[in-house]
């Protein structure tokens, strides 16, 4: 009688009345309210996990009708309807609807209506629980395919660039203050490391991410005759998971691509806020065409570096991806939970973040003008080449380091105090503060002559660079050495 009474206190909806999930059964004779509808569905944004979704069950039907589960007529029956609606939604045709929730069920009940009830066995030995831990893997596997040429690209970028700026002499940087003369090709080629890394990282999740779910069903496997290792292998998966509970509630990977994603994100943002600053007045060691600038609404003269700027932006999109997806894993229970249908939303903003910045970025190295002559003549102010008069009198004069840091320090004094270079001050301006320097000390006092001298391992010397560029095309794009044009530039 309470409970009647209840069902006559509900307010009448068309939710209540007319959006029954058919899908349920008869355990729910009423649709969800409205606002549970809206929570619950999630098929806003996982439609995009239409391929893979199709995919995995075009695999599962194969499996069944070798295991002798299903029939081959209803085997070929349900492949032939998943074909029409793969191409249904990819056409734009197909109406997705929210009473359904999610792909999975948008997909089955479309099956339904083209096939009949042959497409309600397509569901024997498997959960959505299994299946949607199947297609994210499978689209996480998709996106790191997609970004690894991407990132590839853009250390193609770098190295072409290093190539023809490697004679370039730029100011390098500690604090944002002029420390040492370096090249300009030194310093892209750092960035080249840096995606290197980036690059192992995401084969590194790959690699992990690479085993089948599929066949976990619910949480506890299947009683079902299914065999794993054959849908494992017909989707390109190492092997089946070891455990049906891990299986279904495992999103290591996720978080594993999407840290992977920020950490990208992170050096992409390094590199367009050193983009932003060498744009700059003040700077102005590079140029950017119209292609990846913009003009102000009201100052006719500006020229704004908003490619690089809003690549800089996309960071913090990605890294609260990152946080998000640690937040909504962090408290969870063996084995799913609903919280887990959160999870799509970052990861597929992460990954779209991602290449959009990546392909801006590549656009922006192929696309800059260097600036020598002025990146030249930042480099040859503050005293850039005390640090080799230093290095002259440790090696030539025989000082302790530390002795020849004081009396360095002691020059530098002196010409800031005239107003000149260190290469300014005459012999016996030197010889007052140490006797032992000689006439031989001017050939150290040019930035030319600071760079070629730094000729260790990973140093930046332009022959240094030179060699460089041709090992980390080797090493990072699989391709023979070519010789470089515009070297020295």
């Amino acid at each position: 009688m309470a409970r009647k009474n209840r069902a006559a206190r509900a307010p009448k909806s068309r939710s209540n009345t007319k959006r029954a999930n058919t899908m349920w059964g008869g355990r729910y004779k009423l649709g969800p309210a409205e606002i549970m509808e809206k929570i619950n569905a999630s098929i806003g944004f996982d439609r995009r996990l239409y391929a893979q979704d199709i995919t995995g069950s075009i695999a599962h039907c194969d499996m069944l009708v070798a295991q002798g589960i299903l029939t081959a007529k209803d085997g070929s029956a349900i492949k032939r309807g998943l074909a029409k609606v793969r191409e249904e939604i990819e056409s734009g045709r197909f109406k997705f609807s929210t009473k359904l929730e999610d792909i999975h069920m948008n997909v089955e009940a479309r099956l339904a209506e083209l096939i009949g009830p042959a497409a309600g066995r397509l569901h024997t030995a498997r959960s959505r629980n299994d299946q949607v831990a199947l297609d994210v893997r499978l689209w996480v596997r998709d996106a790191i395919d997609r970004l690894e040429p991407m990132l590839a690209d853009l250390q193609a970028a770098l190295i072409e660039r290093a190539e023809e700026y490697a004679a370039t002499i730029m100011p390098g940087f500690t604090h944002l203050q002029t420390a040492q003369p370096i090249t300009f090709g030194h310093h892209l080629l750092a960035y080249v490391e840096m995606f290197g890394r980036d690059r192992g990282r995401l084969a590194d999740c790959r690699a992990r991410l690479n085993e089948s779910p599929l066949g976990a069903a619910a949480l506890a496997g299947s009683p079902h005759p299914i065999d794993p290792r054959k849908t494992a292998k017909a989707l390109g998966f190492d092997r089946p998971m070891a455990n049906s509970l891990d299986a279904v509630s495992d999103r290591d990977y996720v978080v594993e691509f999407i840290a992977a994603a920020s950490l990208t994100a992170v050096h992409l943002s390094r590199l367009a806020e050193e983009i932003v600053i060498w744009c700059s007045a003040p700077f102005r060691f590079i140029a950017l065409s119209d292609a990846f600038t913009t003009g102000s609404s009201i100052m006719p003269q500006k020229r704004n570096p908003d490619a690089a700027e809003l690549t800089r932006a996309k960071t913090g999109r990605i890294l609260g991806s990152f946080v998000a997806i640690c937040t909504i894993l962090k408290g969870l229970p063996l084995t799913y939970q609903k919280d887990m249908q959160e999870d799509k939303e970052p990861l597929f903003d992460a990954a779209d973040s991602l290449e959009l910045g990546i392909a801006a970025m590549a656009g922006m190295i192929r696309d800059l003008k260097a600036n020598p002559q002025r990146m030249r003549a930042v480099a040859s102010a503050d005293y850039s080449v005390a640090t080799d008069l230093a290095d002259w009198l440790v090696r030539k004069v025989g000082l302790p380091f530390r002795q020849a840091h004081h009396v360095t320090g002691t020059l530098v004094g002196i010409a800031a105090d005239k107003g000149v270079d260190l290469d300014k001050l005459s012999l016996a301006e030197m010889q007052a503060v140490e006797p032992g320097i000689d006439r031989s000390v001017y050939g150290v006092l040019t930035v030319e002559a600071s760079v070629a001298a730094r000729r260790s391992l990973g140093g930046t010397a332009p022959a240094n660079v030179a060699r460089a560029t041709k090992e980390a095309r080797g090493r990072y794009l699989g391709k023979a050495p070519r010789s470089a044009k515009g070297r020295g530039r």
